[in-house]
């Protein structure tokens, strides 16, 4: 028939609410440069840019406890905790004073770079997907819902690879808090239920290679293990 699906439907991807329920993911959008510790780490200039943003494929969401494989072309794997917010409520031009009525929950995120190809892309004035929106790159552990755990503004955020802690900072240290993100992104498009936020990383960033595992943690979210897998064939 005309109106068959030529194709098995593409199955949803889904995380873990914890207490109960899958949140469906619609979108993942990430902050670059979001805390002026890692704006000095990777000697960048300008520590109050407007932020500016970029997206991951939805199927690059891996649940906590899962091993990743190591990337295909990169020689550079390393990874960035990031505090995630979860969109709950549709909204275009959101006012900062209401943002936070759009954002349901929040989760322990670590976005992984290829960063190689990041700086490659960089240098040549081109889109940062090379580097940012590979396979498995978006680990992400279970949404705990602002009605349980409220909006944090502060708080540790950190990050060890095999027991030694490699990142830490506080939430209070980001240069755009989470009203203010959500706020810019809702003038550049329309946020939707399922969308995801992840909203950039402190200092201390670095390289992993197959057998390392990470744990990430933010305070009152708990924490993810991702553990590094071989090379990817």
């Amino acid at each position: 028939m005309a109106d068959q699906l030529i194709f098995p439907a593409i199955e949803p991807t889904v995380l873990p609410v914890a207490g109960g329920g899958l949140y469906p993911v619609r979108r993942i959008y990430c902050v670059g440069r979001n805390y002026v510790s890692h704006i000095r780490e990777m000697k960048e200039a300008d520590e109050r840019a407007p932020p500016f943003f970029f997206q991951k494929p939805r199927d690059a969401v891996v649940n906590d406890g899962a091993t990743v494989p190591y990337p295909p072309d990169t020689d550079d794997f390393q990874y960035e905790i990031e505090l995630v917010a979860a969109i709950g409520k549709d909204g275009r031009d959101i006012d900062v004073a209401k943002a936070l009525d759009h954002v349901w929950g929040y989760a322990v995120g670590i976005e992984l770079t290829r960063r190689d190809r990041q700086r490659d892309a960089r240098d040549l004035q081109l889109p940062w997907e090379a580097g940012k929106s590979f396979d498995h790159s978006a680990p992400c552990g279970p949404i705990y819902p602002a009605s349980k755990v409220g909006h944090p503004t502060a708080g540790s955020i950190t990050l060890a690879v095999n027991g030694a802690e490699h990142q830490r900072g506080d939430l209070k240290e980001m240069i755009w808090n989470v009203p203010e993100i959500v706020a810019q992104l809702s003038r550049q498009m329309t946020l939707r239920t399922g969308d995801l936020i992840m909203t950039g990383t402190p200092a201390g960033v670095g390289p992993v290679v197959p057998g390392d595992v990470m744990v990430g943690a933010v305070e009152g979210l708990g924490t993810i293990t991702i553990t590094v897998g071989d090379r990817a064939r």
